[in-house]
């Protein structure tokens, strides 16, 4: 019976400590008209000039990630005439969150015998202001030849603090945003 108990609270502390990181979202879209099994080889673009938010260290996990992440998806990467480019761009923005919290009934509350009654004339609201990161990585696929946009994915998190282990976090965090590449491919295949 304390085995039992105790293997129910440390599987209730898991979930509340899962449930308190932030989850990381993650949208798609793609050209409905591409044919993506006509695609072999890819390369990643470089943009000639770089608006970086992250370290390089990282740039280079995630360019890493994704390289390892389209060998999987059975390309090969091609240092001339690649069928597809990609492009990774990383976006980090300061927000802040606000919270009210409001207290119409004042200490006690309004059942409880040492409250004030109604107390609508005692209640007050305060404020919780929170900054925090917001962070995206998105992968783009463009077709070489057309040079337009075939899939696109999309991963948004709030960054509470700084990765444990970035290696392995940002390649879970990139095989999170191309599981959807190919289009159709990752729903037929998951059981």
């Amino acid at each position: 019976m304390k085995l039992a108990r105790i293997l129910l609270l440390a599987a209730l502390s898991t979930l509340t400590i899962t449930a308190c990181t932030p989850q990381l979202k993650v949208t798609t879209d793609y050209d409905r008209k591409a044919d993506f099994s006509k695609y072999k080889t890819f390369s990643l673009y470089v943009p000639e000039e770089k608006n970086e938010t992250i370290s390089q260290l990282n740039r280079s996990r995630i360019e890493s990630a994704v390289k390892a992440e389209m060998v999987k998806k059975g390309l090969q990467e091609a240092s001339s005439n690649p069928d597809v480019l990609v492009n990774v761009v990383t976006i980090i923005k300061n927000e802040q969150q606000v919270t009210a919290n409001t207290n119409y009934y004042g200490y006690g509350g309004y059942y409880r015998p040492y409250g004030w009654g109604g107390g609508m004339a005692s209640g007050y609201t305060t404020y919780n202001v929170t900054d925090y990161k917001d962070g995206s990585l998105i992968v783009e696929v463009v077709d070489a030849n057309t040079k337009s946009l075939v899939w696109e994915g999309i991963g948004n998190q709030e960054i509470d603090k700084p990765m444990e282990n970035p290696d392995q976090q940002i390649q879970g965090i990139v095989a999170k945003i191309m599981a959807g590449y190919p289009p159709g491919v990752a729903t037929a295949t998951k059981k």
